[in-house]
């Protein structure tokens, strides 16, 4: 690997962590009530529950297709967004956390090895990079609605 590919891929795994340009989603999710997750503000259609669920459904779905060329995506948009405002419990908020952390981490060690910029076997053209780039950038547009509930929540 040269320099200038070094270069990129470190930019990008920071990017899909966060911290950079924007907080990650765990900063962003710091000192959050229990019983704000499941808030919906008026005029929003949704709680910081569904989005956090809707960023582990997205993300798992975008790793999935990059490792698995058998992989079947989630009908848009009702598999995509949950119904529940709010966790079942505790450990359901948890697990989700868990989930989008561990697919995170599994998404950074397979862009670390492959070749970002040859399409996929599969697909209509997409590269990891692509993938890579989609991930941050659904997630951080996510991120940051989460930071607006918490403002209107009162919270953040």
């Amino acid at each position: 690997m040269n320099s200038e590919h070094k270069i990129i891929i470190d930019e990008i795994v920071k990017l899909l962590r966060g911290g950079s340009a924007h907080i990650g989603l765990s900063d962003a999710l710091k000192g959050l009530p229990a019983a704000a997750r499941g808030e919906k503000p008026e005029k929003l259609p949704y709680s910081i529950w569904q989005l956090v669920e809707h960023i582990r459904i997205a993300q798992l779905d975008m790793v999935q297709f990059s490792l698995d060329a058998n992989h079947k995506s989630p009908k848009w948009p009702n598999e995509y967004w949950v119904k529940e405002t709010a966790p079942a419990d505790d450990a359901a908020w948890k697990n989700s956390l868990e989930q989008i952390e561990t697919d995170l981490e599994e998404f950074i060690e397979l862009f670390k090895k492959a070749d970002i910029y040859k399409p996929l076997g599969h697909g209509s053209g997409q590269t990891i990079l692509r993938e890579a780039l989609q991930i941050a950038d659904h997630t951080a547009y996510h991120i940051s609605e989460i930071i607006v509930i918490r403002r209107l929540q009162g919270n953040y």
